[in-house]
């Protein structure tokens, strides 16, 4: 459904999973404005080569939605010494992802494990809105560790606030597969696979599931009548679902 993705994905030898949001339908016939939100894996692994390109795009915020112990592990990327202002917003806290699978009854990827997230409150979504209802906070990358998961549930919420069709929002999530080979390519020729993990387990942890997406937004609409809904329900006010449209359409 997607024929752009050479387009908006980029290639960074060190980082994965980076591509942009930007020309994507939305609310009254506008497109989503280019260049002003990425979504990406970790970028502490980037190159020389990589870090001229990344300073290229002038990106002004980083929304890290990893947990302070992701964070302590890998570090926080290059893009502060670029300029851009680091925000975290742990969408999953310290512990809590015992506790998710305590909640859903399993650890592997699901819409179930992602509506699990909603568990550990409403103050990660309504700073992450507040940061996209301001245009002096763009181009914004948000990112977890490897792209797919927290950030993917994050720009399923925008994408859907600022119009854009459900399908196009779960083809959108899917492009995650397609870096997936060159990721673990790249696991390969430097760290090595984990130990008793093959090539095939590899693709399919730094992949994304075909239903995981659609069982969220399912459960979204059952439970409260869609993202929008939800963003309701937690305090969202109509001023600022005005003011991110106005962020990102045109």
């Amino acid at each position: 459904m997607i024929q752009d993705f050479s387009k908006r994905h980029y290639p960074f030898l060190g980082c994965f999973n980076f591509r942009d949001i930007g020309g994507y339908p939305g609310m009254d016939g506008k497109l989503i404005h280019q260049g002003k939100y990425f979504r990406a894996g970790r970028q502490d692994r980037m190159t020389g080569e990589d870090l001229t390109k990344l300073a290229s795009l002038g990106i002004r915020t980083q929304i890290d939605l990893r947990k302070p112990s992701e964070v302590d592990d890998q570090g926080r990327g290059p893009l502060e010494s670029l300029g851009a202002d680091y925000q975290a917003i742990a969408v999953i806290p310290e512990g809590g992802s015992d506790r998710l699978s305590q909640l859903v009854g399993d650890t592997r990827i699901s819409g179930k494990r992602y509506l699990g997230y909603l568990e550990f409150g409403a103050t990660s979504w309504l700073k992450m809105f507040d940061i996209f209802s301001t245009v002096d906070t763009q181009p914004i990358l948000i990112h977890c560790t490897a792209g797919k998961d927290r950030t993917g549930v994050a720009t399923a919420f925008l994408l859907s606030v600022l119009g854009v069709d459900r399908e196009l929002i779960e083809a959108d999530y899917l492009l995650t597969n397609l870096d997936v080979a060159r990721q673990v390519d790249f696991i390969e020729n430097t760290s090595g696979l984990p130990e008793g993990v093959n090539r095939l387990q590899m693709m399919e942890a730094a992949g994304v599931p075909e239903r995981a997406l659609s069982d969220f937004l399912d459960g979204l609409d059952e439970r409260w009548g869609g993202a929008g809904g939800y963003l309701e329900h937690i305090g969202l006010s109509e001023q600022t679902f005005t003011a991110v449209r106005k962020a990102f359409l045109g």
